[in-house]
């Protein structure tokens, strides 16, 4: 009589906790923790403790979520001015005196060596939320230019490091903000038509901008050699160009039913550069072939939409354009990751949310999950 209540007493502490729990994002989120898992053990098992850290590493990130999920999305605005003057003045800090590695200045020593600019992949979309949610119901066109340079700083610190793949998914977390915050598709098009267009001046003289001695403006050498690889990879097959091209045989060899799980040749003759980081796609497209790809499209495609549905039912405009930036997050991880991959994006430092390996990108991902739950659970006790 006495364990029974006892064991009743225990769930009635701890059910509360998961009740707030979204059940379709869960699933979403644990469907690709088993495909990670699945293909790190296939691709690293080899390759030292991989395995055994990837999974500590979503361990890690599940009891972030879990904790994040328990505070109130009001509780959550009131870290986003600190976390984000922190991250700025990290990243100036990095600036100043950062640790160096492969020529980018990236890292900070403070007793453990931490990646600052990690930290505004989060802290990015939770101060321009709170600048609109301050500004609700009197939004000015200058609104929209104090959130931009409010999002251009810390961009503006992470490419001069140079860091190219997060100051890109720091750019796409903030500019989703703003655009889910009302900017007007008049600001929105003339950018992505001058863009196109600029894409295919550079297809068509590719062979006069790549040749030897032409140095672009702006960009840096490696960035240009990327685009430059991407266009032609076979202008350095063995060098520059070996990524890429040894990403697409992986993924063609896979077939429409994969060679099978630990199978696949690319992989395990280790043909593949990082293929347990920035390149595990091509291992997983190799080994599960179509069929597999398809699921995995599928499964992220289901996490954004879940993301969305979220954000749209969010109580509050910060919820809303919290969850909307969030839920970018995986869409650009997982569009930017998959592209570079099979060939049609420049190589950056993308990781593929839950598969590639990575503690602090697998952190940042928990962190995410949880404000989705924790916004998820707030319009559940609005309703109630």
């Amino acid at each position: 009589m006495a364990q029974k209540f006892g064991k009743t007493s225990l769930w009635h502490t701890i059910a509360p906790w998961f009740k707030g729990f979204d059940g379709p994002l869960a699933f979403a989120v644990f469907m690709l923790c088993c495909a990670g898992l699945l293909t790190m053990y296939s691709s690293g098992y080899d390759n030292g403790s991989r395995f055994q850290d990837h999974g500590r590493n979503m361990l890690i990130a599940a009891a972030i979520m879990f904790v994040v999920a328990q505070i109130p999305p009001q509780r959550l605005m009131s870290f986003a001015v600190p976390l984000y003057i922190a991250g700025v003045a990290l990243l100036v800090a990095v600036a100043v005196f950062g640790v160096t590695k492969k020529g980018a200045r990236r890292w900070l020593n403070v007793g453990v060596t931490i990646q600052p600019s990690e930290v505004l992949k989060i802290a990015m979309p939770l101060m321009l939320a709170w600048w609109f949610q301050k500004r609700e119901g009197q939004l000015r066109p200058l609104d929209f230019v104090v959130a931009a340079l409010l999002l251009l700083v810390p961009v503006a610190l992470i490419m001069k490091q140079p860091d190219l793949g997060t100051s890109l998914l720091v750019l796409a977390a903030g500019m989703s903000v703003i655009f889910f915050a009302g900017m007007s598709w008049k600001l929105v098009i003339p950018p992505v038509v001058l863009g196109l267009v600029g894409i295919v001046l550079i297809v068509v003289f590719e062979p006069a901008l790549c040749a030897d001695g032409v140095r672009w403006p702006v960009l840096h050498d490696y960035q240009q050699q990327r685009i430059c690889t991407l266009l032609d990879p076979t202008r350095d097959p063995l060098g520059k160009g070996f990524h890429i091209i040894q990403g697409m045989i992986a993924i063609g060899s896979g077939g429409v039913f994969g060679a099978g799980f630990m199978k696949g040749t690319q992989t395990h003759l280790e043909f593949i550069p990082e293929r347990t980081t920035d390149f595990i796609f091509a291992a997983y497209s190799e080994e599960f072939g179509l069929l597999g790809t398809l699921f995995l499209i599928l499964a992220f495609v289901f996490l954004v939409l879940r993301g969305l549905a979220i954000a749209l039912e969010a109580p509050t405009l910060f919820s809303r354009l919290l969850a909307g930036s969030v839920t970018m997050i995986f869409f650009t991880y997982a569009f930017v990751n998959m592209g570079m991959v099979s060939g049609i994006l420049p190589v950056v430092g993308v990781p593929l949310p839950f598969i590639s390996y990575g503690g602090t990108a697998m952190v940042t991902l928990g962190l995410a999950v949880g404000i989705l739950m924790a916004i998820a659970n707030s319009k559940r006790l609005v309703q109630s």
